[in-house]
C-alpha cells in the first residue's frame, strides 16, 4: 500500500512538473532570442532625409561607410558617400536641396579625416541657413573645435589611439557627446567596419529621423561670418 501510495502521489505531480518544464523552456527561448529591433523610420521621413558619409584620405580606409550607406539605403534613406575633400561642394548641394524642400533632415557621418571635416561642413551649412540634425564622427584625427552646432554631434573616438575628442567653442548650442571606445578592440582603421559601431551609427540616425518633426538644430543667421577652417582643410590628412 505504501508503494502504491507513493506511485499515486508521484503520478499526481506529473501535470505540475510538465507545466514547470514548459515554463522553463519558454523563459529560455525568450532569454536566448535577440532583442527586438527598433522600427525603421517611416517611409516619408526616410525619403526626406539625406545622409552624407565622408570617407578619409585616399578613399581606401573608410569602406565601412559604404556598408553603413547600403544598410541605410535598404531602409529607404538616401545617402551620398564621398571623400572628405568634397565637404564644401556637398554642403552647397545639401543647402540647395533643403531650400527646395527635397530634403528636410540632414545627417553627416565621417571617418578619420572625414570626421575632422564635419565641423567645417556644419559651419558652412549653418552659414547658409540650413540645420544639421545629427553628425557622427568616427575617430577624428586632428584636434577639432565645434564652433557652430548640429542638433546633436557624437564623436566616437579611441582615446589611446590617433583619435581626438571634439572641443566645444564658447556659446555652442546643440548637444556634443565625446564617446571614448578605448579597450573595445577597435582600431583606427577598423572602427568604421566594426559591427557594433555600425549598429550604433544606424540606430542614432534612425532615432534622429524619428525626431525630425521636432525643432531643428541651431542655425547661424545667413550671412554670418564663417567659422575658421579646422585643421582638416590646412594640415596634411591622416587616415
Amino acid at each position: 500500500m505504501r508503494l502504491n501510495g507513493r506511485h499515486t502521489a508521484g503520478a499526481s505531480q506529473l501535470p505540475a512538473l510538465r507545466v514547470w518544464a514548459i515554463c522553463l523552456l519558454l523563459l529560455s527561448a525568450v532569454a536566448m532570442s535577440p532583442a527586438t529591433a527598433k522600427a525603421a523610420p517611416s517611409q516619408t521621413a526616410a525619403q526626406t532625409t539625406h545622409v552624407y558619409l565622408l570617407r578619409g584620405v585616399l578613399n581606401i580606409f573608410s569602406l565601412g561607410l559604404d556598408t553603413i550607406g547600403a544598410r541605410l539605403q535598404a531602409q529607404g534613406i538616401p545617402v551620398t558617400v564621398a571623400n572628405f575633400v568634397s565637404w564644401s561642394s556637398l554642403a552647397d548641394e545639401a543647402a540647395t536641396a533643403y531650400k527646395a524642400g527635397r530634403i528636410k533632415t540632414i545627417v553627416l557621418v565621417g571617418h578619420s579625416s572625414g570626421a575632422t571635416a564635419l565641423p567645417d561642413m556644419i559651419a558652412k551649412l549653418n552659414q547658409l541657413g540650413v540645420p544639421v540634425k545629427l553628425a557622427i564622427g568616427l575617430d577624428s584625427v586632428f584636434k577639432t573645435k565645434l564652433s557652430t552646432g548640429a542638433e546633436r554631434y557624437i564623436n566616437i573616438y579611441i582615446g589611446d589611439g590617433p583619435g581626438e575628442p571634439v572641443r566645444a567653442a564658447n556659446g555652442l548650442r546643440g548637444k556634443l557627446d565625446n564617446v571614448d571606445v578605448r579597450g573595445s578592440g577597435v582600431g583606427h582603421i577598423t572602427i568604421d567596419k566594426n559591427e557594433a559601431i555600425q549598429r550604433r551609427v544606424i540606430a542614432e540616425i534612425d532615432a534622429a529621423i524619428a525626431r525630425s518633426r521636432g525643432p531643428a538644430g541651431p542655425v547661424a543667421e545667413p550671412g554670418a561670418p564663417r567659422a575658421a577652417h579646422s585643421a582638416a582643410a590646412t594640415a596634411p590628412a591622416r587616415n
